[in-house]
């Protein structure tokens, strides 16, 4: 602990570190988790408990309205440690409409949002760009925002561009599916190469559908795209119906629509079992819709 705040040696506990822990203390923060405090995170100790601990814990705990939360992310977070961006950023998203319930989102999931120097700038850019401050995507795009740097945003950009969509269809596909600027380049070219190059699919239908980049290659699309790809070849699924919509629905739902209607079910419950079934040896990047949403 000495070896990460030296000044302690030369300070007065009384005055600098007692009320700190009293303040924790009475906000019901345990004994152990103030020697967890100490022994894992003693910057903590270093701000000023008026100027900083305190009116961050209180725009915190006005938004996640718990205490046991609150505590866990100021005394147990680096972001809370050292500069006022976390209380004045949350009353900047006040001010500017974003929700209470958004706030609280990224409170929880995305805390480093909280540390941006340029919160103002990213919440305008968001609004002119369609997203409402009341709404969840709002949070995830911010949060996207936030975490893919300047540099990896527009490389993401230009992986969307090299395969046919225009900055028009990226940005609207980032409105439709915030999360699909947060998938690899890896990702992106992966189920791209898939979609155009091997069922021969108009690129542009996965910016109308950018949920399908948070799905996993080989155990969703992958193993779907053979059942369709099927129905599509023996007529027995239009060819203007949606692309996207076998990809989306539930496993049971799924099942039912396109594979047990069917007189060939038992063909196509094989087929499918079968593309299900091979080993995950490409799709290392991507996500889960379970752990997305």
């Amino acid at each position: 602990m000495i070896s990460k705040l030296p000044d302690l040696l030369s300070c007065n506990p009384s005055k600098r570190v007692l009320p700190k822990f009293q303040f924790f203390l009475s906000k019901g923060a345990s004994k152990s988790d103030i020697v967890n405090l100490v022994s894992k995170n003693p910057r903590v100790l270093s701000p000023s408990l008026k100027n900083h601990i305190v009116p961050t814990y209180e725009w915190v705990y006005r938004i996640l309205k718990s205490h046991k939360e609150t505590i866990a992310l100021v005394i147990l977070d680096p972001a809370f440690h050292g500069g006022n961006h976390v209380p004045s950023n949350i009353r900047l998203l006040i001010e500017n409409g974003v929700s209470d319930s958004n706030i609280a989102r990224l409170l929880r999931n995305w805390v480093q949002v909280f540390r941006t120097h340029d919160m103002l700038k990213l919440v305008e850019e968001l609004k002119d760009l369609g997203f409402k401050p009341t709404q969840t995507t709002f949070a995830i795009a911010l949060h996207a925002k936030t975490y893919v740097i300047e540099n990896m945003w527009k490389e993401k950009v230009d992986a969307f561009k090299k395969w046919g969509w225009s900055d028009e269809d990226v940005v609207n596909a980032f409105k439709k599916q915030p999360y699909c600027m947060l998938v690899s380049i890896d990702k992106i070219n992966l189920l791209m190469s898939f979609w155009v190059d091997q069922l021969g699919w108009d690129p542009l239908v996965l910016a109308k559908g950018p949920s399908l980049f948070l799905l996993s290659l080989e155990k969703r699309i992958i193993p779907r795209a053979e059942v369709v790809q099927f129905l599509l070849k023996k007529g027995l699924r239009k060819k203007n119906a949606s692309l996207t919509c076998p990809f989306v629905v539930p496993e049971k739902l799924f099942l039912d629509m396109f594979i047990n209607r069917f007189k060939e079910s038992s063909y196509l419950s094989k087929l499918y079992q079968e593309k299900l079934n091979l080993p995950c040896t490409r799709d290392k990047t991507c996500m889960s819709w379970s752990k997305v949403f």
